[in-house]
């Protein structure tokens, strides 16, 4: 424990002599390298004093670093201007971080034309941050149309979310070996493979591939998953576990399903409780149940 103090005071003192050393420093480069050191050590203050320097002197990269400093300190209009500078010098990164703390600031058409301005100089994280954008405003068709664009361009990402999108729609088995390879790029890639391998008789191989995603951490998987022990294979404990480790994961709709299984056990205390959670957590069908168990 001693070495690791020893090793952690060394580096902030190597981090403050470099600090002080380029107090007077014209070398953009120099501080930029200092601030990166610096935002990785927790230290936004002094990053943001660093990137500010090279932005100063003209530096695009420094704008861009200012940018992700001050929305790391959730200062989103002046990480805003930042980036807008970054973009207006030739820097290329700044467009995907723009449209990201434009969502933020709520202005959902400036963050569309920053991730189209991302997807304009080649990057598909951003085109596909255009794409989810696109889809969370009721925009299906424009939004899958991107995704596919991004696919056709060799995108593996793109095209795992754009065969999803599409087996949502149609539900077409035709899909499945775009899912099967979608898997490993995208979580709900993994949970639509096994909704087909479901819908198409493969009830074990359905399993598997649910049993792996949660293996994997992917929050998407629990849900399918419980509802395959419990539906499936009638096994109430099993899929208890899996509601409850969906829950512990983030997946707030797990409230709801979890609430109709203690129900269906005559806990209604429990039930109503877990619909309570979801309701809270913004889930209309654990609100429904909700208020039809409190009118029963």
């Amino acid at each position: 424990m001693q070495v690791r103090a020893d090793i952690i005071g060394a580096m902030t003192e190597d981090l403050d002599a470099r600090l002080w050393r380029l107090q007077a420093s014209e070398d953009a480069d120099e501080l930029i390298e200092l601030g990166c050191d610096l935002a990785d050590a927790g230290r936004q203050t002094d990053a943001e004093w660093c990137f500010r320097r090279a932005a100063a002197l003209g530096d695009a990269t420094g704008y861009y670093d200012l940018g992700n400093s001050l929305a790391a300190q959730q200062r989103w209009s002046e990480a805003a201007d930042a980036y807008g500078v970054a973009v207006a010098g030739g820097e290329p990164d700044a467009w995907r971080n723009l449209g990201l703390v434009l969502e933020q600031l709520g202005d959902l058409a400036g963050a569309m034309a920053a991730y189209r301005g991302a997807a304009e100089v080649g990057d598909t994280e951003g085109g596909l941050q255009l794409a989810f954008l696109l889809r969370e405003q009721g925009e299906r068709e424009e939004a899958l149309a991107v995704a596919e664009e991004l696919a056709a361009a060799g995108d593996d990402e793109a095209d795992a979310v754009a065969a999803c999108w599409r087996w949502c729609a149609t539900l077409d088995p035709a899909l499945e070996p775009r899912l099967r390879a979608g898997a490993g790029h995208f979580p709900a890639a993994r949970a639509d493979l096994a909704a087909l391998l479901l819908e198409t008789g493969r009830e074990e191989e359905a399993r598997a591939v649910l049993e792996r995603g949660a293996k994997l951490g992917e929050q998407v998987a629990w849900l399918p998953l419980g509802n395959l022990y419990r539906e499936q294979l009638g096994d109430d404990e099993a899929a208890e576990e899996a509601y409850r480790a969906g829950i512990q994961a983030g997946d707030v709709y797990c409230h709801h399903n979890l609430g109709v299984l203690l129900a269906d056990r005559g806990d209604l205390a429990g039930a109503a409780e877990e619909f309570q959670r979801g309701a809270e957590a913004g889930d209309r069908l654990a609100a429904a149940a909700l208020k039809l168990l409190q009118e029963s």
